[in-house]
Parts: C-alpha cells; structure tokens; sequence
C-alpha cells in the first residue's frame, strides 16, 4: 500500500461522490496504489450512506463512523490509526482542497525524504475578514510560538511519513498543530508546499469566528505540553518560588521596620504591603501544589477513550 488518503467529514453529501472520482481518477492516472478512508465524524444527513455506496463499490474505499460528532483531531486519529500507506495524505471533504496536489506531495516525502509536508494555500477564496485576516494573526502567533516556520498551520492538505502518523497524538483541536506536535516528537524534516485553494462549491462551511479563539487557547495549550508536559513543576515550582521569595521579601521588610525603624507606627495589618505579602505567599504555595499535582496525574493518568466508533468498512487493524 502507497498511499493512504485520510478525509475527516461532517455533512458533506453532495461532494463525497465527485471528490472520490477526482482522487481515484489522480491515483490511477499516476499508477499509485491506494486507499482512502473516510471519518464520518457524526453527520446527519446521507454522508455514511454514499461511503457505504463507495466502499461496496470500490475495495480501496474504506469507512470510519462516529456514533456523534467529536471533532476533526478526533476523527485523524481514528483515521491515522487505520492508515496502512507508506505515505498518508490528510484532506478535507468539501472540494476546497485540490487531489491535484497528491502526486507531488507523495513525491516530497518518498524522494525528498522530508518527515511532513503542510500546504500552503498562499491565495485564498474566503471572506477576507472572516476568515482571512483572523487565519493570518493566527499562523502569525503559531509562527512565534511554536517556532515552526509555517505560513499556514491550519491547512488540511499535507502528507507525511507513515511513522508520523503512527506516533504522535492527535486529540482535543489539536489538529492545527501537527507539525509542531511531530516536530515535538523528534521529526524535524517539516517543509512546506503553495497548494491550490477552491471555493467551497457545496454546503457551508462548518467552522465559524470561534474556531480562531479556541486556536489561540490550544496555542497556549501546546507551548506548556512542549515546554513541561514532562515535568509540570518546572513551570509551576518557578512561578511558586518567584511569588514565595516576593512575599518573604516583604515579610522581612515589614518586620524590620516595626520592630527597628518605625516602631510605634501603623500596625503591620494596616499596610499595603502586608496583603502583598500574604496574597503573595498563598499564591506561591498554591503554584507549588498544582506542580506537584501535575506530576502525580502525569504518573497515574489512565488511557482514555475520545470516541466511540458505531460502523466500519473495509478495515482492518493497522499496526
């Protein structure tokens, strides 16, 4: 198997049909041999029974059905645990990525033995203010943040190595972050390729101005998982040390002044800076708590299930 073409969707019936056609229609032109798995990630509408259609039809079609929607990270991880090519290639299903790109994506990683490719969709057919300008600040802050140079982290066209995909986590919205998640777990080799953008030809789209702010809250999410996911305490135990030696600072500074330079003076309950000192300490004391808190949970934290899976077709367990 070459090529795994990994499609997360949520009611998008009327293109499913046509983007097969289109895919099937690249891969065999370029003698690839393939698969394509679709995520019905909770749709409502008739999305499952055109994949079931599609696989009855066509073997190299499989399917993955969620028993209600859990979101796009859920729905690649389920896909990328399936995924048995060499190459796994990630799409959207509304037709707003072109299958065009494949061959040449397939090519980056096989011949120029780059780890993850991300598309780069340079010209884009959304609202500017929408969805334009909000996509930009956001990649602007990934950029800094993460310290991965991508123009456009968000872009659900790329292909990586199969070991990739086998070895980091996708879950929660983490989706736009999987280069940095990769780069996070030691693949290094991320370049970047200018893909072609469609208008949306069916439907609407399905993610709206919130998208934006939970991306930015998950931004802050993965710098801590990159910094001290492994040992939370670092983060915390310094925050605590730093509000500690703050209000011991002033502790000292209080007791010396009533006690030598200013004896009959406000009673130290009186002064600012004794709530400094006390709000402080307990701060300090408490970021010391949640550091040791978090390396407990680190040590004990069970294997949770994100997604319960209803149907499948054509599969088998992908080691």
């Amino acid at each position: 198997m070459n090529i795994s073409v990994v499609i997360p969707l949520l009611n998008e019936h009327e293109s499913l049909h046509e983007l097969y056609d289109w895919i099937a229609q690249v891969m065999q032109s370029n003698r690839f041999s393939y698969e394509v798995i679709f995520i019905d990630d909770g749709s409502t509408d008739t999305s499952w029974n055109i994949i079931s259609e599609l696989s009855q039809s066509h073997p190299e079609v499989k399917g993955i059905r969620f028993s209600r929607n859990y979101g796009k990270s859920q729905a690649l991880h389920a896909g990328f645990a399936k995924a048995s090519g060499d190459v796994i290639i990630t799409m959207d299903a509304d037709l707003q990525d072109n299958p065009e790109e494949i061959p040449e994506l397939y090519n980056m990683i096989v011949n120029d033995n780059y780890d993850l490719i991300s598309g780069w969709k340079k010209k884009r057919y959304d609202s500017v203010i929408s969805k334009n300008l909000p996509s930009k600040l956001f990649n602007w802050a990934a950029r800094k943040t993460s310290g991965v140079k991508l123009h456009d982290f968000n872009c659900g066209l790329k292909s990586y190595k199969n070991e990739v995909i086998k070895t980091i986590d996708v879950h929660g919205e983490m989706h736009r972050y999987i280069p940095l998640l990769a780069k996070n777990a030691g693949y290094s080799n991320i370049g970047e390729k200018v893909v072609q953008h469609q208008a949306r030809k069916y439907g609407e789209t399905k993610f709206g101005i919130d998208r934006f702010i939970h991306g930015f809250l998950d931004l802050i999410t993965i710098w801590f998982i990159s910094h001290f996911a492994k040992r939370p305490m670092h983060l915390f135990g310094a925050l605590g040390g730093i509000m500690l030696t703050i209000g011991f600072g002033f502790s000292v500074y209080l007791g010396i002044d009533k006690m030598f330079l200013n004896p009959h003076g406000r009673l130290i309950t009186q002064r600012p800076q004794f709530y400094i000192a006390l709000t402080t300490m307990i701060l300090g004391t408490q970021f010391f708590v949640a550091g040791f808190l978090g390396e407990l949970i680190l040590r004990s934290k069970p294997n949770r299930i994100r997604y319960n899976i209803k149907n499948e077709l054509n599969l088998k367990e992908s080691l």
